[in-house]
């Protein structure tokens, strides 16, 4: 997709579909100037990757939700949602729309909205205004635009200030139909001194033809406050997944992210953590698995604009079959902010002759006093380690096994959420089985 693509919906088309769920009228006018910046951008450059070549036009077509019920779900999705009934502080949506989202009373008194996307349009129609698409600008390329253009569910999280919610928050997001339109936009909003934790899960099953997600995340951390976000992707091999994550952290502010990048079809995402207060602080930790001929394009970044700001990056990637990995890490380091801490590690182990995975660390600095570091390795399994394992009546499988665990151990053992850790192990493991 370029400049001279056919986009996959014109301006009266949008016009109509914004009207018809009672967007403002400044929602309608930035999605028709998104798609009109569509039509003049080009698609982002990925390294030795065609991102061109991975059928980026199956867009569908936006779907409601209908009156499907958490029952109807799928045994193996129900899992997901600590099988209550009635499950508090979870949003559920089915493909284009929600079909399911609680607060419990208690936030709720305090002041805290977690709603669908569209509901948060009607009823906050100003905070969402203040906060949509300001960390991603609809401008950026051709991705971006029609994100903001084609928009479909998604969530808005506010907390106020001071709130400090204990338990954690969180999303499902499922698709089962290709013809649905998949462009979920997460916007979580974490007024100065509050804390939060947000965790989502994305599915797929069932698709027989092709579909392309093409999401945001924003994330505004105000003075004082902190978001521990957590994502693990688990979408088939007939979703092409691009994902856009950016946070915008002030002062004494604290962002960690948690990525579980496991999905099986071509995947691209760029996390982003903008240090803009002074004291501000970004942790990151991914790991992703590649099976199959997949094709990987991970990029964590950390940009520092306030005083002594820290962040700290950390991938571990493990490529079998002919799976190819990008692994980016950038730490950027603006002049002026001076104290400044960034740290990136990134490690890819490969399990076949025919896998591939590149690790790029790269430190862009512009000021003197601040410290910087990375570190990055590429590697096959150790034989040594495999004939030790099985001197000790190990089978080569199980040696393999055990050897790629503790690879990803680093990352995975400092998650301080227990059924996160739970949940990336189980696709780890299902992913070493297919």
């Amino acid at each position: 997709m370029s400049a001279q693509t056919i986009l996959p919906i014109d301006r009266d088309s949008v016009t109509r579909y914004s009207a018809g769920r009672q967007e403002p009228e400044w929602m309608t006018s930035l999605r028709t100037e998104a798609l009109e910046l569509a039509g003049t951008l080009e698609l982002p450059k990925l390294e030795k990757m065609r991102i061109d070549h991975w059928g980026l036009d199956r867009y569908g077509d936006p779907l409601p939700a209908g009156t499907r019920a958490l029952g109807e779900l799928p045994e193996a999705v129900k899992e997901l949602l600590q099988s209550e009934e009635h499950p508090e502080n979870l949003l559920v949506q089915w493909n284009s729309g929600a079909v399911y989202t609680s607060l419990s009373p208690e936030l709720a008194k305090q002041g805290v909205i977690f709603t669908d996307l569209e509901s948060a349009l009607k009823q906050h129609p100003g905070l969402v205004r203040k906060y949509f698409m300001t960390c991603v600008k609809k401008d950026e390329n051709l991705l971006t635009a029609l994100h903001a253009a084609l928009w479909s569910g998604g969530l808005f999280l506010y907390v106020p200030k001071h709130v400090v919610i204990e338990t954690p928050i969180q999303a499902l997001f499922y698709v089962d139909q290709a013809t649905a339109r998949f462009s979920p936009h997460v916007l979580i909003v974490a007024e100065a001194g509050s804390s939060v934790t947000y965790v989502d899960n994305f599915v797929s099953a069932g698709l027989e033809q092709k579909l392309v997600h093409n999401g945001i995340v924003e994330v505004i951390v105000e003075a004082g406050a902190r978001v521990n976000f957590a994502s693990t992707r688990d979408l088939g091999r007939q979703v092409t997944d691009l994902t856009y994550r950016r946070a915008r952290i002030g002062q004494d502010g604290q962002m960690y992210w948690i990525l579980g990048e496991m999905n099986s079809g071509n995947a691209m995402s760029d996390t982003t953590s903008l240090l803009v207060g002074n004291g501000s602080l970004s942790d990151t930790k991914v790991i992703c698995m590649g099976t199959g001929d997949q094709q990987l394009n991970l990029t964590t970044r950390a940009v520092h604009f306030g005083k002594a700001s820290s962040s700290d990056m950390i991938t571990r990637a493990v490529m079998q079959d002919e799976a190819t990995a990008i692994i980016n890490g950038i730490t950027k380091i603006e002049k002026g902010s001076t104290g400044a801490n960034g740290q990136q590690t990134e490690k890819v182990l490969m399990l076949s002759p025919k896998a591939r995975g590149d690790a790029n660390p790269i430190l862009l600095i512009d000021e003197d006093d601040v410290k910087a570091g990375h570190a990055a390795s590429v590697g096959q399994v150790n034989p040594e380690q495999i004939y030790y394992l099985m001197s000790r009546g190990i089978s080569r499988e199980e040696a393999a096994r055990l050897i790629i665990k503790g690879f990803l151990a680093p990352v995975v053992g400092e998650i301080p959420i227990s059924k996160l850790q739970e949940r990336l192990h189980s696709l780890v493991e299902r992913k070493l089985e297919s």
